[in-house]
């Protein structure tokens, strides 16, 4: 058969290195009611929830959505008003006043990472005036911004970044854990002398209530459907694709291989080949981020962050976190004898508070992610609802550990009357908070999903999963249709 002249020309253009004409545009379909559990990787139908009403995934537990009863706008604009108004009042309230032989000093919210730049711990003194001052107002703007994106009769082209980076800088907002510090350093102070609590404690415990009440009555996938799908997206390599809409309840379910959610938004798209686990997909139609069906390298950057986490947890139990001096006594503390200090001093549940934020919870971390991670690489199956649930556990408590951190950063700060008292930070300090740091960073890196794809249970989709997991299984990964379908969820009232 002769060869036509497009072939010709074609293969002409080839052979000369000439640029080639762009592919034929494709098309690709965003599906409703179709939710993908971010804990276990499971796709499954929703149903239509009632306020009041929750669905959690039919494999692993977790909630996928849940609708509130309060008012979608109003409810969490009156906390987020109410935030606004107790973080301004609290920035210009003092927080405690401290009387030791006639002399006084008084202290606000800034003062303590101030005086430890002034001590040479720039790094921790950065890192709580981020987390106490300056997380806390940009995500109370965020928040304010994102209310009125909601508003409007439809979604600016700028609130789904905004909704994107809440839910990121949200947890380094840490008011609520902050409060916990103040009560610690309180009951230390309380030995040494007079203790005069200001209204700045009062306006962060109250603001601590409203930002929580904030969260919890936001309904950030109700804002997700103002936003507008748009009918042509992007994909990785440039290619520029038509976008189709189709109804779950329409069609039959697809291969959960050809299935991918965009982890900003959660909108479910289906493409008309399997989904690379180890590249990106394309840019999402909605939200307009890049959508990866995994986190890309999961298991090494959560491993290099347990290493380093592992490297400063060390010095930061063996070295002190301070250094107390008063009249006719003083000395260092570690992190463990401030803990049997206060158990010594008859302040059993404070004493076991500290004990369970400051050293409990981050062993806890370390090992719980180890195991994570160590069983993911070997593709065991064993326990994966429970260490899908220990994640988030861990996800969730992580913060608390800064416990010790706030507590020391507001004694160095009231505690400076020279020779008469004084209160220095130590090098544990500093240690301490690069384990919480890190911890954090591995909890986020890491995605809970590639455990069920490293036990066959999402389909036989071997990349992504680390190839010794993949010659250890040979067979064992489920049919794709039987192994993450389901039916229509039974919602459960909140």
């Amino acid at each position: 058969m002769s060869e036509t002249i497009s072939a010709r020309a074609s293969r002409f253009r080839r052979a000369a290195g000439w640029p080639q004409r762009p592919a034929a545009m494709r098309h690709v379909w965003t599906i409703g009611g179709l939710v993908e559990c971010r804990g276990c990787g499971m796709f499954q139908r929703m149903p239509a929830l009632q306020p009041g009403q929750l669905a959690a995934c039919a494999r692993c537990g977790q909630t996928l959505e849940w609708r509130r009863r309060t008012s979608p706008l109003q409810t969490p604009l009156a906390f987020c008003i109410s935030s606004c108004a107790l973080y301004l009042a609290a920035l210009a309230s003092s927080l405690m006043t401290l009387d030791v032989y006639g002399r006084e000093r008084t202290v606000d919210l800034v003062t303590g990472p101030m005086e430890l730049l002034h001590e040479g711990w720039g790094e921790a003194g950065i890192l709580v005036g981020l987390v106490t001052v300056i997380a806390p107002a940009v995500v109370i703007g965020m928040m304010f911004a994102i209310l009125y994106a909601a508003s409007r009769r439809a979604l600016p082209d700028w609130a789904p970044h905004l909704l994107v980076w809440y839910e990121k800088l949200r947890p380094w907002s840490m008011i609520e854990v902050y409060v916990l510090g103040i009560f610690v350093a309180y009951t230390k102070l309380t030995d040494l002398a007079h203790v005069d609590v200001g209204p700045a404690v009062y306006l962060i415990s109250a603001l601590m209530l409203t930002m929580a009440a904030t969260d919890s009555t936001l309904d950030t996938e109700l804002i997700w459907r103002h936003r507008r799908v748009d009918s042509v997206t992007r994909m990785e390599d440039g290619r520029r694709v038509h976008v189709r809409f189709a109804h779950i309840d329409t069609i039959a379910m697809p291969p959960p291989s050809h299935l991918v959610a965009c982890q900003s938004c959660g909108l479910v798209g289906e493409l008309n080949e399997p989904v690379s686990n180890l590249r990106c997909v394309g840019v999402c139609p909605r939200c307009d981020h890049r959508v990866w069906r995994r986190a890309p390298e999961t298991l090494a950057r959560t491993t290099a962050f347990l290493i380093a986490a592992i490297v400063f947890y060390v010095p930061a139990n063996l070295y002190p976190v301070m250094t107390f001096f008063k009249i006719g006594g003083g000395g260092s503390h570690t992190i463990i004898e401030g803990a049997i200090e206060l158990w010594q001093d008859g302040m059993v549940p404070l004493s076991l508070l500290v004990f369970f934020a400051s050293i409990a919870v981050p062993m806890l971390k370390i090992v719980s992610l180890s195991w994570m991670v160590v069983c993911t690489w070997r593709g065991s199956s064993f326990a994966l609802v429970q260490r899908t649930r220990l994640f988030h556990l861990v996800d969730i408590i992580g913060r608390w550990s800064m416990i010790d951190v706030f507590m020391v950063s507001i004694l160095v700060a009231v505690v400076r009357f020279n020779s008469l008292a004084n209160v220095t930070a130590n090098a544990g300090m500093v240690s301490f908070a690069a384990v919480v740091v890190l911890t954090l960073f591995a909890a986020s890196s890491f995605d809970p999903r590639v455990m069920w794809d490293a036990a066959g249970l999402n389909g036989p989709s071997p990349d992504g999963v680390p190839s010794a997991v993949v010659q250890a299984r040979p067979g064992k990964a489920m049919a794709e249709d039987g192994a993450t379908e389901s039916g229509t969820m039974e919602p459960k009232q909140a």
